[in-house]
């Protein structure tokens, strides 16, 4: 009989207008009474007014507030010795990189750790790594996923759209990463965890249904990159959610690299052209929501797309995806040209 493993799953998630005004009463609910906050910098006062006013109606104490300058380890290492003893748990508010680091810090201190994503770039904010740059580099280090995703859809909506475009791009990457992890069950034997594969695919069918940056479209991209997150919990890897290998080489070789989800998405295009399958609804999907267009008003650079095609393959080892396949490579080349939704995102050089 297999084993039981047990999965740290949140358990506390709210995804609601002003729910950010409410994390106060969610922390005290738990018998959190003195908790560190850490926030991106520069962050706009009125969300900073709202969640110190929300902490003192619910008589927490933010014992320390820290503003995350750096996505760095170095930074992540420091901010978990500043703990004072009396935090009980650690707050992340804002943007990407403050997440990474609050939550690596709290699971470096072993303390709780309460996500609040002020923008849905991606899907980081409730996965098991924290993205943080080691001597120069940018990497994905094993992480605590959080107690509690407190996630204000009024908040997020009003986040600059290329924040919430990164996101979409992030989520259409979901299908053609299970089919890559399928891909890899055939030629490998690499195992796949079906419930994980079946989270994840859903959560990008979940936004298909509703593609819109309403507050229902926001609740439902943010519900799908949540998912996803926890889908890499279940399936111990990033397999479920993961189109990525592209993107972290362009984040190598590009001389000016893009949000994550906007490499994300395009190279989920890319990917499933040569799968063959997907095309349709993942193209559907960011033409609907303008992303399309986005990356056509700032396009990328195609000798840097091709050099990243190069690296791609090399940068996990025994990670099986159609870039590993014979001449998948030179077909992904030819299409970047001679597809014309591509060859819209690439500036003439």
């Amino acid at each position: 009989m297999v084993p039981l493993t047990h999965i740290a799953i949140p358990t506390l998630v709210r995804v609601k207008e002003n729910a950010l005004d409410r994390v106060g009463i969610y922390l005290d609910r738990a018998a959190y009474k003195q908790v560190a906050v850490l926030i991106s910098e520069g962050m706009v006062a009125p969300i900073q007014d709202r969640l110190q006013r929300s902490l003192k109606d619910a008589g927490v104490e933010s014992s320390v507030w820290y503003e995350v300058v750096a996505n760095d380890l170095e930074s992540a290492e420091r901010f978990s010795r500043a703990f004072p003893d009396s935090v009980s748990a650690v707050v992340g508010t804002g943007g990407g990189k403050a997440l990474d680091v609050a939550k690596y810090a709290a699971h470096l201190a072993g303390l709780p750790y309460y996500a609040v994503p002020t923008s849905l770039s991606n899907d980081g904010f409730c996965s098991p790594q924290s993205s943080l740059t080691v001597l120069g580099e940018r990497r994905s280090l094993p992480a605590t996923l959080p107690r509690g995703v407190i996630i204000d859809t009024g908040v997020c909506h009003t986040a600059p759209r290329m924040l919430t475009l990164s996101g979409v791009g992030d989520l259409v990457a979901k299908p053609t990463a299970v089919r890559d992890w399928k891909l890899a069950f055939h030629a490998t034997g690499e195992t796949v965890d079906d419930f994980a594969a079946l989270i994840s695919e859903g959560s990008f069918h979940a936004f298909r249904s509703h593609p819109k940056f309403d507050l229902e479209g926001i609740r439902l991209l943010a519900t799908g990159l949540l998912l996803s997150g926890i889908a890499m919990e279940i399936a111990g890897s990033s397999r479920p959610a993961s189109e990525h290998l592209i993107s972290h080489a362009l984040d190598r070789v590009s001389s000016r690299p893009r949000l994550h989800g906007l490499q994300v998405g395009v190279a989920s295009y890319l990917v499933s052209l040569l799968k063959g399958e997907n095309t349709k609804v993942i193209a559907e999907l960011l033409e609907a929501t303008g992303f399309w267009e986005t990356i056509v008003a700032d396009p990328f650079s195609l000798s840097e797309w091709r050099e990243a095609l190069r690296l791609a393959p090399t940068l996990k080892e025994n990670f099986y995806t159609i870039l590993s396949v014979p001449d998948q490579l030179a077909e992904a080349a030819r299409l970047l040209t001679e597809n014309a939704q591509l060859a819209r995102c690439f500036g003439n050089e």
